[in-house]
């Protein structure tokens, strides 16, 4: 083959591989998990106080009590990943299975600081602290990585629906108003949301278990 003829060959082999890499790059599954805004999601799961709200979408702050008689604040979640849901302690139907599955992501990070679990009782009436310890010590919840919470009925009501998105329902949380709903939902330690889940599913919590993972990696420096 002659030199000049060889020159290109080799020029347009060069220029084919780097074509394929920048294309692997492009097309592959991006391992960054997307940050989830009100106008991005289901009108249904956006209370219509903050449906047409632009900017960055942040949880809100709160003030709660968990299973050991504690205050919880959003202060006491900084620099933590956060997954929260809704639940009651009576419940028959779907509560009982996403308990079941919180307790395997708590399993699956029983050592790691960096991560907090959020259970909010919808009905903190029935759901006393008394009540809320016994359940975490069925259940196995480490006060140091999952609060069992309850408190306001009109605060974690407007949690569910205008910071963690977690219901279809609208309401007033009042007393004739009820939440539920088996979605776990993702937030990074700046407060955004990045996933939902059906927390009833093995295989929604273990694609949980590897998206905390993911976050993990991407705020480990």
């Amino acid at each position: 083959m002659q030199r000049p003829l060889l020159i290109r060959f080799l020029l347009f082999a060069l220029i084919a591989a780097a074509l394929i890499i920048i294309g692997y790059f492009i097309i592959r599954p991006s391992d960054v998990l997307p940050v989830f805004h009100p106008k991005q999601l289901d009108p249904r799961l956006v209370d219509p106080a903050v449906r047409n709200t632009t900017g960055e979408h942040r949880i809100t702050d709160f003030r709660l009590v968990d299973q050991l008689g504690d205050t919880i604040t959003l202060a006491d979640t900084e620099g933590r990943i956060i997954v929260a849901d809704f639940f009651f302690t009576t419940c028959p139907t779907i509560c009982p299975k996403m308990t079941v599955q919180m307790a395997r992501v708590q399993a699956a990070y029983r050592d790691e600081a960096r991560l907090v679990l959020l259970s909010h009782s919808v009905t903190p009436e029935m759901d006393s602290v008394p009540v809320l310890a016994a359940y975490a010590e069925l259940h196995g919840a480490d006060p140091q990585r999952w609060h069992l919470l309850t408190g306001d009925r009109a605060q974690i009501y407007a949690l569910a629906r205008r910071s963690y998105f977690a219901c279809l329902e609208e309401g007033d949380g009042g007393p004739n108003d009820f939440v539920h709903t088996e979605n776990f939902v993702l937030v990074d330690p700046q407060l955004r949301i990045r996933g939902f889940y059906d927390g009833t599913s093995a295989a929604e919590a273990d694609r949980l278990i590897s998206d905390i993972a993911k976050l993990l990696e991407e705020y480990a420096h």
